[in-house]
């Protein structure tokens, strides 16, 4: 099976010399690191990541700051993604269970044994969901820029359902299959953060630009993913109505890593669409690294 890309050319660019391109300004923009990612001999303590998901132009250089911390750990064997899924297509937890996917920068295999001992629960075997969901697809470029050198594979998981009992039962599966694999496996959590203006229709309060509010809500859900909350971090979606579109994927992680003996979140940058292109609506996008 091979996941041909479904938004290559419109989230980020289509071909592979605008997209290595692309993925460079990423790292040096103003916003992000300030230095391309490559890979160390880390200490390996890296456990799981936030990353946001929008197209590059406005997310991409926070995204590049969770890709570094990554890089600076010594990289990895296997790359666990959850991302949401966006277009409601396939079951509640959908796993794209062999194959590759590809991007304009190649093919990326699947981690076949891997996906195995995550079927059986809740997790399903399930291509369809992942055909046109972007949230998993554009974490690859990144993945695939820094890890050039370096074989490594994937295990892409889109969650529909997201509520925490489910996202309980997931980031099990995944830490007691981590416990049982021989390889070094890092999870990424694919999720943008609040969603707030005209285009989403959650407007802010009276007198409140959308930038300073979605701020105001993703510092609530951010100070949840620090404490390594996850229950915590869905409870404050839930009542603040925070619209962050990932909740479920991050919660997944943080109980995968708590599992796995995690102990520390660091917010390694915060920003917003708004800071790109100011206007009427505006995401915010975080990338943090647990340890």
């Amino acid at each position: 099976m091979l996941r041909r890309p479904a938004v290559a050319g419109q989230f980020y660019a289509g071909s592979k010399e605008r997209l290595e391109a692309e993925i460079q300004d990423c790292f040096l923009d103003k916003r992000g690191p300030g230095v391309i990612g490559e890979i160390k001999e880390g200490d390996n303590k890296l456990k799981g990541v936030v990353v946001p998901h929008a197209g590059y132009m406005y997310s991409g250089a926070i995204a590049a700051h969770s890709y570094n911390a990554i890089a600076r750990d010594g990289f990895a064997d296997v790359f666990v993604i959850l991302g949401p899924n966006h277009t409601g297509i396939g079951s509640g937890v959908s796993l794209f269970p062999e194959g590759k996917w590809e991007t304009p920068l190649g093919k990326i295999s699947i981690e076949k044994e891997f996906a195995k001992l995550l079927l059986g629960g809740i997790i399903d075997a399930d291509e369809s969901a992942h055909i046109y969901e972007h949230s998993i697809e554009v974490q690859l470029p990144f993945l695939q820029y820094m890890g050039r050198e370096r074989t490594f594979s994937i295990v892409p998981i889109c969650m529909a359902m997201q509520d925490y009992d489910i996202s309980k039962e997931v980031g099990e599966l995944i830490a007691n299959a981590i416990d049982k694999y021989n390889k070094r496996v890092i999870i990424i959590a694919s999720s943008d953060f609040s969603h707030v203006g005209f285009n989403y229709s959650t407007l802010p309060p009276p007198g409140k630009r959308v930038d300073e509010y979605a701020m105001e809500q993703d510092k609530i859900a951010i100070d949840k993913i620090l404490e390594l909350d996850a229950r915590g971090l869905i409870e404050e979606v839930y009542q603040k109505n925070i619209t962050m579109c990932g909740y479920g994927c991050v919660a997944s992680m943080l109980i995968a890593t708590k599992n796995l003996g995690a102990s520390n979140a660091e917010l390694l940058k915060y920003g917003t669409s708004y800071e790109v292109a100011p206007a009427n609506s505006c995401v915010g996008y975080g990338a943090i690294a647990v340890y």
